[in-house]
């Protein structure tokens, strides 16, 4: 008695190889996660050891504040503290999305979608409201 093969109509998900990476399509949903982890680590990297530096620098004297205020004066010093508040902001509506989708809330395909939507909206406009203040347009 031989074996018989059966075939089947199901696709086969494979690993993906380094060299299609670029070719990939991440859903919206993928995007927002992998951008809430970066956010996080850069927070954590960079965000939370400048914001102690400025915090020490603030305190010494009265030099060092106005030393630091003039650093903070600065358009690229700005550009760099606004990056730093969009991954804020985009990590703090991320992780409230990931909390409401812990609780089994909106996690069918379309609501996932929209709500990744969202959080990629809110953040950037709340970036950009905060970027006119910091740049003195409001």
């Amino acid at each position: 008695m031989g074996v018989t093969s059966v075939s089947t109509s199901r696709p086969q998900f494979r690993n993906i190889h380094i060299t299609q990476i670029l070719g990939y399509r991440l859903p919206l949903a993928g995007i927002v996660s992998i951008l809430h982890r970066v956010s996080g680590a850069v927070l954590f990297l960079f965000g939370l050891p400048l914001m102690l530096y400025a915090l020490e620098q603030s305190l010494v004297s009265e030099m060092t504040h106005a030393n630091l205020a003039t650093a903070l004066g600065h358009p690229l010093v700005k550009l760099l503290a606004l990056g730093l508040i969009w991954g804020f902001l985009h990590h703090a509506i991320a992780g409230v999305r990931y909390l409401v989708l812990d609780l089994h809330i909106g996690t069918g395909r379309e609501q996932a979608k929209s709500s990744a939507r969202l959080v990629l909206i809110l953040s950037l406009a709340l970036t950009a409201v905060v970027a006119l203040k910091l740049f003195g347009a409001i």
